[in-house]
Formats: C-alpha cells, structure tokens, sequence
C-alpha cells in the first residue's frame, strides 16, 4: 500500500479553501448555508418525493445547480464555477431524468 502523500490537516485545509471559493457560489458570508435553505424552501413544496427513485434523486441534484444560477444572477456575482458550465449540468440532469423515465 502506498503511503498518504498529504497529511490530514493539509487534506483539511485543501477542503476548507474549496468550501471558501464555493461557498461564494451559493450563499454569503452572513449566510454560508443559504443555499440548503433556499433548496428546502423549494423542494418542500413536494411533499411525496420519493428519494429512492433515481429520476427524483436527478432532480435533486438539478436543483442544487439551478439555485446557484438563480443565486449568481440575483446577487450579480462572479462565481467560481461559471454559469455555462452550471447550465450545461442542468441540461445533463434533465437528459439524465428523461433516460431514467
């Protein structure tokens, strides 16, 4: 087996400055966890969603990615990831949903 060529805090660190540069994506210093509220808020109007079907797990997922374009175009920000590469992730899941279907 190989040895780990980082060490556990440099792992930590690694991750803690991917969540600086994304949290930016989706929520605001005041709020870092807006986005999951903002999704919540959404997917609560779907009481019977059955998270163990894939096309509604699909979904899910889409929602996460349109939340962050709704939220860049809100708060009029440059986010880490742009919003081509956001938008064509929608685009997968809602193919991805049709091949489920």
């Amino acid at each position: 087996m190989t040895p780990p060529t980082k060490s556990f805090a440099g792992l930590v660190l690694e991750e803690t400055e991917l969540h600086h540069q994304k949290c930016h994506d989706y929520a605001s210093a005041e709020s870092p966890l807006a986005n999951f509220t903002r999704q919540a808020c959404i997917l609560a109007n779907y009481p019977h969603l059955n998270l163990g079907d894939p096309r509604q797990v699909a979904l899910v997922h889409m929602v996460k990615q349109l939340d962050a374009v709704l939220w860049g175009l809100s708060e009029r920000i440059d986010q880490h990831e742009d919003r081509a590469e956001r938008l064509r992730d929608i685009a997968v899941y809602a193919k991805l949903t049709r091949m489920l279907e």
